[in-house]
């Protein structure tokens, strides 16, 4: 029998996990190596997927939209991600989520 055939003999089926949690601590101690055969791995395909934003178009007023361009320049990030995270907490903040989990509609 060639090695290679013995390596591939010697993997090990992984556990039956009661949770993630179970799973997470299984592989935190665990190589995955012992369990799967990479050279028999497929690429992953996920056609259905969904961009998780949604493009929009917004008119602000100039003066407004160079004062958010500059606080994202002194903290150097993108003047549309300061903005998404200001819209989120100003939203948070409206919905009471403050420093709950929010549910999930």
């Amino acid at each position: 029998m060639s090695a290679r055939k013995k390596k591939v003999a010697a993997k090990k089926a992984p556990p039956r996990f009661r949770s993630e949690d179970a799973e997470r601590e299984f592989w935190a101690d665990h190589d995955v190596v012992d369990y799967f055969d990479w050279d028999e791995a497929v690429p992953g395909s996920f056609p259905a997927l969904k961009p998780s934003t949604t493009t929009i178009s917004l008119r602000l007023p100039e003066p407004l939209l160079e004062e958010l361009k500059a606080l994202a320049n002194e903290r150097d990030v993108p003047y549309q991600s300061l903005l998404k995270v200001f819209l989120a907490e100003r939203v948070a903040r409206e919905r009471g989520w403050r420093g709950k989990k929010r549910e999930k509609v």
